[in-house]
């Protein structure tokens, strides 16, 4: 399962039950808009995006990235996805859930 999160971990807790539920070794986490913010090295949500890491492929829209001037801030491990590659993992999954 592909999972699409786009609100900051800052405001409210879909990231974190996102994680909760994503199977290790199965499931892709996409974070898009305001969600990238869980991958900037420093954050609230760093360590827990870190831990997932070993479980679940963690991956941010590169976009959206360098939009918020974030893109020498990211957590290494961390794969950037441009539009195409977006499209590439939603055809890869099976299922896409996207979080509000």
């Amino acid at each position: 399962m592909l999972h699409i999160v786009n609100k900051s971990p800052g405001e409210n807790s879909t990231l974190a039950s996102c994680l909760r539920i994503a199977r290790g070794g199965k499931d892709v986490l996409l974070l898009t808009e305001d969600g990238v913010y869980a991958v900037t090295a420093g954050s609230k949500a760093a360590e827990e995006v870190r831990a997932a890491m070993g479980d679940v492929r963690v991956y941010a829209l590169w976009p959206d990235v360098e939009a918020r001037g974030m893109q020498d801030r990211v957590l290494d491990g961390v794969k950037m996805v441009d539009y195409a590659g977006f499209v590439d993992l939603v055809v890869e999954c099976d299922n896409v859930q996207s979080w509000l």
